[in-house]
């Protein structure tokens, strides 16, 4: 329905030329009686024109060359609204646009030609993925499945750091638990990594290795080791989920590559860095920020901006379009540096865009729950896995929006009823899938040639919901919201399950019920769609 209105509206802006000066929309008004689509475009451009907005609503609908078998009525209400009434047998027409294209119904190609990066999860190596980076991980993945769905070309990639400060501490943490098997009595360090996992390193290398590596410097083999194994414990639980990134891009390397020295040598060269108290500083106080900010430490450390914008300097070379960074609100206050930085050495910073998640908490009946066996003060992704399984933990991830916190309640993810969304969503689509296994002794098979009879209330609705996916896709992809497939999804099985309990298929006449069972058989199509987006699986069978 959009699609068309953005049709005729496109005409009419030959006529009408102020009509391009403005983006023009189309919303589902909350009231039915004031039509299915509205349009604000005529208050928009009342300033603009000097004219009262409802005189340049009537211009615009003067201008619009009408299919009255599509559009029924249009009614300018209030103070200039523009009401789109459409025809029922326009807005069935739908199903035949569905049933073209099953499983790529709701992709677009708006954006092909054009690169994108997702850059997500990027946890260090340091231990197990916890609940907090699951948000990260699924969101992030969704969104790059959204970003593929209107033609991007999505490369996901993980950025990890496996030197440094913390590193050490990893290696050294697992030689104390090696020297403890060889019945050493240490006095473990209390800011040294305390989960089970290191146990279990500690074990395979003493397996492997017996007494023999009593004299070995920590930051060799038992660092080594346990990046080893903690990297693809990290891989595993990511694959559980459907999740596989393309790139692994290690912050080391730009030390190697000597990226660093050379953002370093670009920022002196255009005097937007300065030596104080034996530290380097970039001048952010000149680039917009509130103040300057250190970006080599009086050590010759540098601080996170100079690596971090350094990494995006490399992504701006590798020729994306888009660069998303998804990060915890740990990020919030410090990510505006990079960017200011990126913006000094002459790049596009509006190609980047970040999304920062909040914090995720697990709860049941009401009360926190801390799920972890190991030692270790966290939450396994994996025993989040576990409890309720890879379809809840992505649904749920993603039903919120990020900006919001998150309480994944335990209790709602493993009830097996309409309560849980996963099921609900998960039940439809069983549901039509057992329909069209019993029509098949019914002797009925799915026709669009009688969708005219499709014109009760609850067909209606749930062809008008059928509308609303492809741009629904679009616009999730473009405002960078994946909750909101999440909102639409829940919708659309509501208006089925009203449809499916007033409109019967077996037992009508033989032209409506292959009518209905097309709708139902679209129905299926876009609930799965969806499910696929998010990555969610469609049983056909419950």
């Amino acid at each position: 329905m959009k699609k068309y209105l953005h049709e005729i509206f496109n005409q009419a802006s030959e006529k009408l030329a102020y009509l391009k000066d403005i983006k023009i929309t189309f919303d589902i008004p909350k009231n039915e009686s004031q039509g299915d689509l509205s349009s604000n475009a005529a208050l928009l451009l009342s300033k603009q024109l000097k004219k009262p907005p409802r005189v340049i609503a009537e211009e615009i609908q003067s201008s619009l060359n009408i299919d009255k078998n599509k559009i029924s009525k249009i009614e300018i209400a209030g103070p200039g609204f523009i009401n789109f009434y459409f025809t029922p047998e326009f807005v069935s027409e739908i199903v035949k646009e569905i049933l073209s294209n099953l499983i790529g119904y709701g992709k677009s190609q708006k954006y092909r030609g054009k690169k994108a990066n997702v850059e997500f999860v990027s946890a260090n190596p340091t231990g197990p993925l916890t609940v907090g980076h699951g948000r990260n991980a699924v969101v992030g993945d969704t969104l790059a499945n959204l970003l593929e769905w209107v033609g991007y070309d999505v490369d996901r990639e993980y950025y990890f750091n496996n030197a440094g400060r913390q590193m050490r501490v990893l290696g050294d943490s697992v030689k104390q638990r090696y020297l403890e098997l060889l019945g050493n009595k240490i006095d473990f360090p209390e800011d040294y990594y305390q989960g089970e996992y290191i146990i279990e390193i500690a074990k395979k290398l003493h397996k492997d290795f017996g007494n023999k590596l009593f004299d070995e410097n920590p930051e060799g083999i038992f660092k080594a080791k346990a990046e080893q194994e903690i990297f693809l414990e990290i891989k595993n639980t990511l694959e559980r989920l459907g999740i596989i990134h393309k790139v692994f891009f290690n912050e080391n390397s730009l030390y190697e590559d000597k990226k660093i020295d050379e953002v370093l040598a670009e920022f002196k060269e255009k005097n937007l860095s300065y030596e104080k108290d034996s530290a380097v500083w970039l001048k952010l106080s000149q680039l917009g920020n509130e103040q300057d900010k250190v970006i080599v430490k009086a050590t010759g450390e540098p601080t996170y901006r100079l690596p971090d914008i350094a990494y995006h300097v490399t992504k701006y070379k590798r020729n994306y379009d888009l660069m998303v960074d998804i990060f915890g609100s740990d990020h919030n206050a410090t990510y505006p540096d990079v960017l200011a930085g990126l913006r000094a050495l002459g790049y596009d910073d509006s190609k980047v865009k970040v999304l920062i998640h909040q914090f995720v908490t697990i709860t049941e009946n009401g009360e926190v729950v801390k799920m972890s066996t190991r030692k270790a003060n966290y939450i396994t992704l994996d025993q989040l896995i576990d409890d309720v399984g890879a379809d809840v933990v992505r649904y749920f991830f993603n039903m919120r929006g990020i900006t919001s916190h998150m309480n994944f309640d335990l209790v709602l993810a493993k009830k097996q009823s309409d309560e849980n969304p996963v099921f609900y969503l998960q039940y439809a689509h069983a549901r039509i899938s057992s329909i069209i296994r019993m029509v098949e002794n019914e002797n009925l098979k799915p026709s669009t040639e009688n969708l005219n009879l499709l014109i009760t209330n609850e067909e209606q609705a749930l062809l008008k919901k059928l509308h609303q996916f492809e741009n629904e896709v679009l616009l999730s992809a473009e405002l960078f919201e994946t909750h909101r497939i999440c909102v639409y999804l829940e919708e659309l099985a509501a208006a089925f399950h009203k449809f499916y309990t007033f409109c019967r298929i077996i037992g009508s006449e033989k032209k409506l019920a292959e009518a209905r069972l097309a709708l139902a058989i679209a129905t299926r199509a876009v609930i799965k769609n969806g499910l696929t987006i998010l990555g969610v699986s469609a049983p056909e069978k419950m």
